[in-house]
């Protein structure tokens, strides 16, 4: 399956209203809330809002920096590969928010979606390239990846404090697709089709290959619950329970390629 593209007005578009709607949320906060779990492992509230204040503050940072050559890192691989820095990102993360007073996280992140919007334009040039940790992707794919940590993170923040978030629709789908498409290149086949709709359907996992129509294994799902299980804050089980998920065909089971992201 070709990479799929998203169109960067699209992606900066629905990356500002994102951290708009995670700004609002965070000037809510008082200090109880802030001390309380996020639900992320030895994570306050706190740790988490510092988190993403970090994944908007990279993006002048890296689109100031001048990177030429040819990406080598693709939105899918991206997706599959965080788990390798994910005890770095804590690490970083735990440090940043020692040195952010508990009073400051939500100014922080204001300051990083003023910073941002200075290099929007910038950073939606489909010709520039930036250097992250696992390699060097267009800028306008960096930007995806940005929708991913916010809207993950949004929702993490709603459960951990039980705010009504939205959740851009834009966001939304880009990251439904992004995660699909992933765990369709980590399980790659065609004997199960997994729906997540109105936003994605892709076929994944080996086996017999059907010739026409739809494949005899059906998983389906909707956009949160899709987003909570590619990125391991649910569990394949625990969903089924609750008839989050319905699954047909004795290979709709994705247990053993759950979770896509780190």
């Amino acid at each position: 399956m070709p990479p799929r593209s998203y169109a960067p007005a699209k992606t900066r578009a629905a990356l500002v209203a994102q951290v708009g709607h995670v700004l609002d949320a965070a000037r809510s906060l008082g200090a109880d809330a802030l001390a309380g779990p996020s639900g992320l492992p030895n994570w306050d509230v706190h740790h988490l809002l510092v988190h993403i204040a970090r994944q908007i503050e990279v993006i002048p940072r890296l689109v100031a920096e001048e990177v030429a050559g040819k990406p080598d890192l693709d939105l899918s691989t991206w997706a599959r590969s965080t788990v390798t820095i994910a005890d770095r990102l804590d690490e970083d993360t735990r440090e940043a928010a020692a040195a952010t007073g508990r009073a400051d996280a939500a100014a922080r992140i204001e300051e990083a979606a003023e910073r941002l919007a200075t290099v929007l334009d910038a950073a939606a040039d489909p010709d520039r390239l930036v250097r992250i940790t696992l390699g060097t992707m267009r800028s306008t794919d960096f930007l995806v990846t940005r929708l991913v940590e916010l809207v993950v993170h949004t929702d993490d923040l709603a459960t951990a404090t039980g705010l009504d978030i939205p959740l851009d629709k834009g966001a939304l789908a880009a990251v439904v697709r992004l995660l699909a498409d992933a765990l369709a290149d980590q399980a790659p086949g065609n004997s199960v089709e997994v729906r997540v709709p109105p936003y994605a359907a892709v076929q994944c996992v080996p086996g017999p290959r059907h010739t026409r129509g739809t494949p005899p294994n059906v998983v389906e799902t909707d956009p949160r619950t899709w987003i909570r299980l590619a990125t391991g804050r649910t569990t394949w089980a625990a969903a089924l329970d609750a008839a989050a998920v319905s699954a047909s065909g004795e290979r709709a089971d994705l247990t053993s390629y759950l979770p896509v992201l780190g």
